[in-house]
């Protein structure tokens, strides 16, 4: 917490006014500093899931997020000659003109879910839902790389395909381009199973990396009133997430579970060798 001065400035230098995410008995808004990191999943580490941070910027809470996204990718690309295939964030991170850039510049997919308040297209419905303009579910297809289009079909089964009356006339496929929309279709549209699967199950995890540099690094104790002292037990929470993530690829082993003494043994039982 960040107390204000009588004369309208606050304890931390450079400390601004910024908004989080809402959450039930947390205040909207938040005097101080803001962490933006992009995260690498290790998927070659079994036992769990494994993130570790990348890049990681300290900045004033007023700065927005998505300022941070496109640097992040860009010195992913100049110090280590690589880009991720896709990018999960958090609705901070909407900005439909950067997600286009990245998109055509750094062929990066950036998945982000909608805001309440955002207004669809003709051709979504809540959920988010892919609709012809007659309001027949569609699935996702593919994209077309020659095209440059997204293509959606009638869902099985058809629904209303049955009773519409333009069925005759109608080619049952239909084709969008990724610019119309960025978040609803971009690199992959917001609709299909594996982008709902990724934002429904795979972001959660950066919540556990969150949770682990706040509670049990104890940064969210400290009373930070400098942003250079900021930055600099930032970048000391990613060394800490890195060297543990190091000594868990290198570990040959599986950690042993803490209530290992005691769990119950079961008797192996010979019933081959029974008469």
């Amino acid at each position: 917490m960040h107390i204000k001065k009588p004369n309208g400035c606050y304890s931390a230098a450079r400390a601004t006014l910024g908004g989080r995410t809402r959450k039930h008995g947390h205040s909207r808004w938040f005097v101080g500093y803001k962490k933006h990191t992009l995260r690498l999943w290790l998927h070659a580490y079994k036992p769990a899931v494994l993130l570790v941070p990348l890049v990681s910027w300290i900045a004033p809470g007023h700065r927005g997020d998505a300022l941070f996204l496109r640097p992040s990718l860009e010195f992913c690309h100049r110090r280590l000659q690589w880009l991720p295939d896709i990018v999960l964030a958090d609705m901070a991170y909407i900005n439909l003109e950067m997600q286009r850039q990245i998109r055509e510049r750094l062929q990066v997919c950036v998945l982000t879910k909608l805001r309440p308040d955002m207004n669809l297209t003709k051709r979504f419905e809540p959920g988010p839902k892919a609709v012809c303009h007659q309001g027949q579910p569609l699935k996702w297809l593919g994209y077309e790389t020659r095209d440059g289009l997204h293509w959606f079909g009638a869902s099985d089964p058809p629904g209303l395909c049955e009773i519409c009356w333009e069925r005759s006339a109608c080619p049952r496929h239909f084709s969008h381009a990724p610019h119309e929309h960025e978040i609803l279709f971009g690199s992959l549209p917001l609709s299909s199973v594996v982008a709902q699967k990724l934002l429904l199950e795979v972001r959660a995890w950066a919540e556990s990396c969150q949770s682990y540099e706040k509670n049990q690094l104890g940064l969210n104790t400290m009373f930070l009133n400098s942003l250079r002292l900021t930055w600099i037990l930032g970048l000391l929470a990613d060394a800490v997430a890195l060297l543990r993530a190091n000594a868990l690829l290198l570990s040959r082993s599986p950690l042993p579970s803490l209530l290992h003494h005691l769990l119950p043994n079961q008797l192996a039982l010979d019933l081959l060798g029974a008469d």
